[in-house]
Parts: C-alpha cells; sequence; structure tokens
C-alpha cells in the first residue's frame, strides 16, 4: 500500500490499517512457519549402504520424495548392530525431521541381549509405519560342498568351530537366528561378524568365509545370478522368491520360525498430526505398484497399517523376542 495512499486517509482511519496489517503479517509467518515439512527429512539406516535395510530405505524415500515434492535424505549410521543409528534417532530433535528404518534387531531383539541399551525402543521412538518383512536366508558359494542344512551339521559335527558363519552385525536376527539354528541342530559354528552386508558378500563369494545368514533381499541378487546357494530359510513357510529353498522346519527342525521386519520410527514427543502425516505418506508409497513390486522381487512382503498397529506390534515382538533370547542364553554385556 503506497505511503502517499495512507497520508490522505483520516488519521483515526490510518491507525486501523497499520493496525489490521500489523496484526495479519504475524499470523502469516507462522501459518507459513507450521507447513511441514519446509526442509530435508533425514531417514536413518542403521547400517551400512548396500544391504537389504538400505535398500528398503532407499526405496521408500524415493517414492516419498516424488510423490509430495519432498526432499528425504537417507543417512547410513552404521555400527553395534544397528544400535549406534538407533541411539542417533532416539537423541534427535523430535520436530518431524528425522526418521530411522528400525528392524527387528535393534528393536526387539537388543532390548533383551544387551543389559545397557543406550535406548529404549518404546520409551524413546515413536512408531510411524511399519514396512515390511522378510525370512532370514542361509547362503554359501555356488562351490560350496553344503547343498543342505544337514550338510552343515554333519560337517560341523565332524569338525567343530571350523565351518564359519558371517552375519552382519552382533544382535541381528541373522546373529540369535543362527544362534537358534545351531542350537536346535546340537553343532557350533565359528562366527564372523561384519559391519554390514558389502564386505561379507564380497567375502562370501570369494570363499574366505562359509556360510553367511542375511535377510532375503540382501542376498537374493546374488542368489539369482549363479554366484550363491541359497540352503534354507528360516522363516515358516518357504520364501516366494526362493520356492526351490526348504525351510529350517522342513529340514529336521519342527516349530522353526524367524523373520526380520522392518518399519520407521521417530523420536519420542514428535507431534501426533506429524505422525499421523507420516503414516499416511509412507501407506500411500507402499501402496504403489512400483514399490509393493520392488519389495516383493528382493525377496520382502508389503506391510503399512496405522501407527498404532505398528506399536501393538512392537511390543508384542519385545516380549516374544526377549523369551527367545532369555531360552537361548545370548547375551551381549
Amino acid at each position: 500500500m503506497p505511503i502517499s495512499f495512507l497520508r490522505s486517509l483520516d488519521p483515526r482511519l490510518c491507525a486501523l490499517v497499520l493496525g489490521l496489517a500489523a496484526a495479519v503479517l504475524p499470523a502469516a509467518g507462522v501459518q507459513a512457519q507450521a507447513v511441514y515439512p519446509n526442509k530435508p527429512i533425514r531417514l536413518i539406516v542403521p547400517f551400512p549402504p548396500g544391504g537389504g535395510t538400505d535398500m528398503i530405505a532407499r526405496t521408500l524415500a524415493q517414492k516419498m520424495a516424488d510423490q509430495n515434492q519432498w526432499n528425504v535424505v537417507v543417512d547410513n549410521r552404521p555400527g553395534a548392530g544397528g544400535n549406534l543409528g538407533m541411539d542417533a534417532a532416539a537423541k534427535s530433535s523430535p520436530d518431524g525431521y528425522t526418521l530411522v528404518l528400525g528392524q527387528t534387531s535393534n528393536l526387539a531383539i537388543n532390548p533383551a541381549l544387551h543389559a545397557k541399551l543406550p535406548y529404549n525402543p518404546l520409551k524413546d521412538l515413536v512408531p510411524v509405519a511399519l514396512v515390511s518383512s522378510s525370512p532370514i536366508v542361509m547362503a554359501a558359494p555356488v562351490g560350496s560342498p553344503y547343498k543342505r542344512f544337514a550338510d552343515v551339521v554333519a560337517a560341523a559335527k565332524a569338525r567343530p568351530d571350523s565351518v564359519t558363519l558371517g552375519y552382519s552385525g552382533n544382535g541381528t536376527v541373522a546373529h540369535l537366528a543362527g544362534e537358534l539354528a545351531q542350537s536346535a541342530a546340537g553343532i557350533r559354528l565359528r562366527h564372523i561378524p561384519y559391519k554390514g552386508a558389502a564386505q561379507a558378500m564380497t567375502d562370501l563369494v570369494g570363499g574366505q568365509i562359509d556360510l553367511y545368514m542375511s535377510s532375503v533381499p540382501t542376498l537374493l541378487g546374488q542368489v539369482r545370478n549363479g554366484k550363491l546357494r541359497a540352503i534354507v530359510v528360516t522363516s515358516a513357510q518357504r520364501s516366494a522368491q526362493l520356492p526351490e529353498t526348504p525351510t529350517l522346519a522342513e529340514s529336521g527342525h519342527k516349530g522353526f520360525d524367524a523373520v526380520t521386519w522392518f518399519g520407521v520410527l521417530a523420536p519420542a514427543g514428535t507431534p501426533a498430526p506429524i505422525v499421523d502425516q507420516l503414516n499416511q505418506v509412507i501407506n500411500r508409497a507402499l501402496q504403489q505398484p512400483d514399490v509393493a513390486h520392488k519389495l516383493r522381487s528382493e525377496g520382502g512382503d508389503v506391510l503399512g497399517g496405522t501407527s498404532e498397529k505398528f506399536a501393538q506390534f512392537l511390543a508384542a515382538e519385545m516380549l516374544r523376542w526377549g523369551k527367545i533370547v532369555k531360552a537361548s542364553g545370548a547375551s551381549l554385556d
């Protein structure tokens, strides 16, 4: 509004106009600040690039960005079996700009394995949405003598603690599933922990380790291109992407069922409207045919659902895996 025009008004009317402008402008500024998001969103992956968790995160982040014109940045924070990345997320500002892709190991298993975990999944994080789930698979190089789980059992009994088994980090589902499989079969393998899947895969294909356990998405590509052989899966049912690979239950160990699941969480205290908005965006992304196809083609099952459903699921999984850890006698402290 030109100053000359204001000068032409009655002084009392001029004061009224200026007062209204002063009242409206701050309100407009507050409204602009309230728009979410107005800066990049960080999605922490508590494992290195190249693994199954990283693939799921990048697929989801890209679709969230494409559908909403958001900037979603994947931030790999590996270490301590996923605990470092989870702790970083738990201690971040609860403003909706930091998320984390958690999984069974660092949310449901590690609280039972570690007496002093630096974060509490139920108190320090708020579930946003479940994403996917996947069986664990034991694989060997294609030229390996281990073609069935029975071959592994026979070799381990003949040469205790000589057959090497790699996995991505202590306290992961693969680690604990490996412990349970050995207990069920009455054998002892020599564990080789890695900080992530990339180096482990290189060593496995190169024959530096005998076996490796990880999620189906991590190993499926190398199985399909003929470099690795899938020996057994840990789920109750066979994997749709590895239909010829038997389960541990089919291999003589009845009732065995261990899968890894993935979900997005935010720091505790993140406003409920933001959690709801993120939940809707994630569910919409998971419903897109290309995302669903990508996750399923890599060996995963699409989940989704409400944040409340995820919270209930997490509490139940912590209880279930806590009992499994106690029964196995496993501990990392």
